[in-house]
Parts: C-alpha cells; structure tokens; sequence
C-alpha cells in the first residue's frame, strides 16, 4: 500500500482504504490550526510565510497613558508636482503615542476620492488602480480631514517631501504641524531592512497588503512602525519620533565653483534653481551638530577659502519637507 509522508508531523501515516476530504484548517476537527501550519513551516528554516496585513480596529476608549497624537498620511496625486498636480485620493489614520514613541490605538480613519480638473494620466490610473469613473463627481470631506489633523501633534508621510507640499496646496490646515517622514528620518538598513519603498518594508516585516491605495498604505505603515518592543530595542516609530524632536540644518553651497558640481552630488548636495525661493545653488540638509564639519568641508574642498560663509538655515520638524 502506498504511504505519504505527513509534512507537519514526523511520521510516516498510511493513505486510507476510503476516500475523504481533508478537514479544514478551520475546522475544530482539524490536525493542526493555521498558525501551528505557520510555525512548523518556518521552523524548517525553508519557508517564509508572510500573512495577510488585518487593519487594526478603531478604538471606541482610547487607552490612556498615550497623551499624544499622531497622524498619517498618504495621498495618490496625478503626477509628481504639487504646484500643477492634484490630489486623487487621500488616506489619514489617526493613533495615540507616548512621549518615548510607543503607539497605543488606532484613533480615526478617512479615506476619499476626489475628482481632479483633468483626466488622470494612465501612468496614474495602471499604478494606482484609480479610473476617472472611480473619482467622478467625489470630493473630499475637508471637515473630517480637518478634525484629523488639527487635534495631531505629529504627520507622518513615507516621503513627506512628497506629500506635504500636495496636502498644504489642498489645506492649510496642514501646514502649522510637526512632520516627519519614514523613508529619510529611519535608518532601516541598520534594522535589516534591504530597502526603504513600503513594500519592501511591509515584506519584510512578514505581512502583504493591498498596495497604492492611500488607506491600506497608511495601516501598512503603521504595522511596520509598530515593529519590534522594548525587548528589541526601539521601535521605528520611536526612532522616528526621536528623530522629529531634533534641528537639522540645510547648508546651501551658493556660487561653489561649476567644476565641483560632481563632488557636491557625489556628497548627497542637491540642486535648487531658485524657484521656490531658495538660493539658486547646490544645498545639503544636515543634523545639527554636524554642521561644523561639513563648513570645513567646503572651505576646504570647495570653495578652498577659510573664510567662505555659505547660507544656511535652521529647521524643525514645523519647517521641514515644505515645499
């Protein structure tokens, strides 16, 4: 008689005489549950499960000992400038935190659509799966967007250079909060990390989501903030919130030399064409107390003039990301 090898068991079983179904995983009946399915399979060392991602329920009494509140935010856009692009969709997801980074519950949620003065590009439409016909005649609900962010002490965006700039052009009620962004302000490589896009992250983090949808995207974030504890050391969340807490200074290299345009890019310099009100000139944004070495690096390597005085300027989790 022929015999199967039982993969979540160490013994060998016989086939039965009679044909039958195999219960389900979810029936009380069953050999093994989904999650001991799970952990056999990954104690093997050969697979990696990665789970659904479940949104985490609002809470109707927020626990108390998280005072504080944070808010993230995703928008889908029509393009890339927030100066002639819009919004399409917005995701926000309101939670408590405590003052050393520990998120409590999810607080609130909106999600909206909203109709743009032009036909969505069809890049847009096959990234985000948004079609004209899903944003005709929609609005978004500036009066529950409002009571989102006006109560937030804190705005988070994975790429707050992005979204800041488009959620201030929609709202001004945007505009006077602390932000934060979870791409730059978060060394993932030092938390294992091999990328920095949500959907590495998500993946890594052992979970899948419904991506570039804004909603989805803001829960997804959350998990992975939320990753890790006190025995793990600190949160991302928490690094990220550290990180909020403290200046940094952007260092514009007004009139380097042309010839050194390729070491200040190599450097991580950036370049400004004076549109934004800027100075016209390659510029860094540095933390605080890094300041003094990098002056002495463009008196030294660029300018080669002790003396050399390029403009900087302070800024604060209020300022930063602006457009």
């Amino acid at each position: 008689m022929k015999q199967q090898f039982d993969l979540f068991g160490t013994e060998e079983v016989r086939e039965p005489e009679a044909k039958v179904h195999a219960p389900s995983t979810h029936d009380a009946r069953g050999i093994v549950d989904e999650i001991e399915m799970v952990r056999r399979l990954e104690d093997t060392g050969r697979y990696r499960v990665l789970r659904k991602l479940e949104p985490r329920a609002i809470a109707d009494l927020p626990r108390p000992g998280f005072p504080l509140r944070g808010v993230i935010v995703d928008t889908e856009t029509t393009g890339l400038n927030a100066r002639k692009d819009e919004i399409i969709e917005i995701g926000i997801v309101a939670f408590s935190f405590d003052e050393t980074g520990n998120i409590g519950d999810v607080t609130g949620v909106y999600g909206g659509l909203r109709q743009p003065s032009v036909a969505i590009p069809a890049d847009i439409m096959r990234l985000t799966g948004i079609t004209d016909a899903m944003v005709a005649g929609q609005m978004i609900d500036i009066d529950q967007v409002r009571t989102l962010i006006e109560s937030a002490d804190l705005i988070i965006a994975h790429n707050a250079g992005f979204d800041r700039p488009f959620c201030e052009t929609f709202s001004p009620v945007f505009a006077p909060k602390a932000w934060a962004c979870s791409v730059s302000e978060i060394d993932w490589s030092t938390r294992g990390f091999e990328g920095t896009k949500l959907g590495y992250l998500i993946g890594q983090a052992g979970y899948f989501h419904d991506g570039h949808r804004a909603v989805d995207d803001c829960f997804a974030l959350l998990e992975v903030l939320a990753q890790g504890g006190p025995e793990q050391g600190n949160t991302p969340f928490a690094e990220l919130f550290a990180a909020s807490q403290r200046s940094r200074v952007r260092i514009f290299a007004e009139h380097s030399p042309f010839e050194m345009k390729d070491h200040l890019k190599a450097r991580g310099y950036r370049w400004s064409d004076g549109s934004d009100g800027r100075p016209k000139s390659w510029w860094v944004e540095v933390a605080d107390d890094m300041l003094d070495e990098e002056l002495r690096y463009l008196r030294a390597e660029i300018y080669r003039w002790p003396d050399a005085d390029p403009p900087i300027k302070r800024l604060t989790a209020l300022e930063r990301f602006k457009a």
